[in-house]
């Protein structure tokens, strides 16, 4: 996907990973991929459970402005964040949910990508905690934003050593559902 400027939406409710996925992400484009990118957070009335909404710009140029106004990718992981942010992603805009939780209501003038990512991550790793890792990785499989190993890279400095093998399988399968889509 061209890259000069994208406007991401990462939404869902606290406590499934949605921010800690954005701030990755960005990390990734500005350390290793030597872009501009932006990283913001709202969380809704509770922290755990509330909706949850990370905007990310990434850009090649300067970033003057850092909300998404109209995103080009939303992300929603719960139905009450698609029906609240699917009405402001620009027309002709990926739209890339996850099936178990998110029921398509109302077209949207955008490519629609329903995929089991939690589904597939409690089958292959059995933890929900990965769940996140799973989605950005099936974000990149469709959109080639950023490369694999600059996740990777970002996840080293993050988290601990004995966690590494657990989200490298959810990048992983993530990546696999999203290249089936792409």
């Amino acid at each position: 996907m061209e890259t000069e400027r994208i406007r991401l939406v990462f939404s869902g409710s606290g406590g499934q990973g949605v921010i800690t996925a954005a701030i990755i992400l960005a990390k990734a484009a500005v350390i290793f991929e030597g872009k501009n990118a932006t990283q913001s957070q709202s969380y809704g009335a509770a922290a755990r459970g509330g909706a949850t909404r990370s905007d990310v710009l990434i850009s090649e140029q300067d970033i003057l402005f850092p909300k998404v106004i109209q995103p080009n990718i939303l992300i929603s992981l719960t139905q009450e964040s698609y029906n609240k942010f699917a009405p402001i992603l620009r027309p002709g805009g990926l739209l890339l949910m996850d099936n178990r939780y998110v029921t398509m209501e109302k077209k949207v003038a955008a490519n629609h990508v329903a995929l089991p990512m939690f589904d597939t991550v409690m089958k292959e790793i059995g933890k929900p905690i990965v769940f996140n890792i799973c989605m950005l990785g099936t974000l990149i499989g469709l959109t080639e934003l950023v490369k694999p190993e600059s996740i990777l890279k970002v996840l080293e400095t993050t988290i601990p050593r004995d966690f590494m093998d657990m989200n490298k399988k959810a990048l992983e399968l993530g990546m696999e559902l999203g290249a089936s889509e792409a």
